[in-house]
Formats: structure tokens, sequence, C-alpha cells
């Protein structure tokens, strides 16, 4: 699967969500999020580094065939993709257990990049501060939070569904 190669970061339809992820640690949710985002037509930026090596091997099980039909931009690190957020002018929403707004109170504009932290340890405050937004999803009392690959595909719903972006079927 040659997709896992690195490739270097493409330019889009300005007014596609993307979903972006910051130094994953499990090759199993990278996966998941790869089909998650071919399923939906959401293309993929992989902040390096990974916490394990990227590789068809490290994603072949939970990815599948789906990788081959999602576009995948690889990021040497938070500055080199921060550099082309900006200069593309997308906001940045970033889901962390610290937001200070709800899932549903969040308006989500076309051209918005979702972002996810580590499984581990989520994003550094650099990250946080420079985020345009920062958005939980509510859970249950007592409950610290959800697998990243579950977070991303409740708030990828809901933000293809409030830009009309849903797939027709």
């Amino acid at each position: 699967m040659a997709w896992c190669r690195k490739k270097a970061p493409s330019v889009t339809e300005p007014s596609k969500l993307r979903l972006a992820l910051f130094q994953p640690d499990i090759p199993q949710n990278l996966g998941a999020n790869l089909r998650l985002a071919a399923c939906l037509g959401v293309a993929v930026d992989i902040i390096e580094p990974c916490g394990f090596p990227l590789t068809d091997r490290a994603l072949r099980r939970t990815a599948m065939d789906y990788g081959e039909n999602v576009e995948i931009s690889r990021h040497s690190g938070w500055s080199a993709f921060r550099e082309l957020q900006l200069k593309s002018r997308a906001r940045l929403i970033l889901f962390t257990t610290r937001g200070s707004i709800r899932l549903d109170m969040h308006a989500f504009q076309h051209g918005d990049i979702l972002l996810f932290g580590r499984e581990s340890a989520g994003v550094p405050d650099e990250v946080h501060a420079a985020a345009d937004s920062r958005v939980a999803i509510p859970l249950a009392s007592g409950a610290r939070s959800l697998n990243v690959a579950i977070s991303a595909g409740i708030a990828l719903w809901e933000a293809l569904g409030q830009t009309g972006q849903l797939p027709a079927r």
C-alpha cells in the first residue's frame, strides 16, 4: 500500500473539512481514522512523529483497503503543519477533554480542520493555544474520555452535517 509512504501536503478544496491527527500513538486507531475519513470523504493530516513506525504493516489490519481511498498529508512536525494551516487560513478546531465549547454548541464552517491529540497525552499547551476553538464531546458523569477514533467519528458527523457535506447515501 503505497499510501503509507510520506506524501507532500497537497492543496485541496478550501471548503472541505479535514481531519488532523497529532502524533498518533496507536496504529489501530490511526487505521480506524483513515477508514472513517475514506468513508466520509474527508482528507487526513498526520502530524508526526507517530508513536510507532508508520508502515503498511502497522496499518494494514485496521485501515484495510480504505487507506487507498483517502487523501493523506504527512507533516514532519507541528511547525510544518501549522505553517500550512496558517497559509490556508483554515480554522483549527481542537477536540479536547479541556474544551470550553460543547460539540453541539459549536458552529462549524467549511474548511475547518478538526484536530485530535495523542491517545496517551492529548496535545501540548502550545497546540491548545494555537487552536481557534477548543471543543469537548459531553460525556456521562465519571467518564474520562472516548477513544480517538470514536471521538473523530462523532465530531466529523456533526461538522459534516452542519456544513452540508455528509455523504449522499
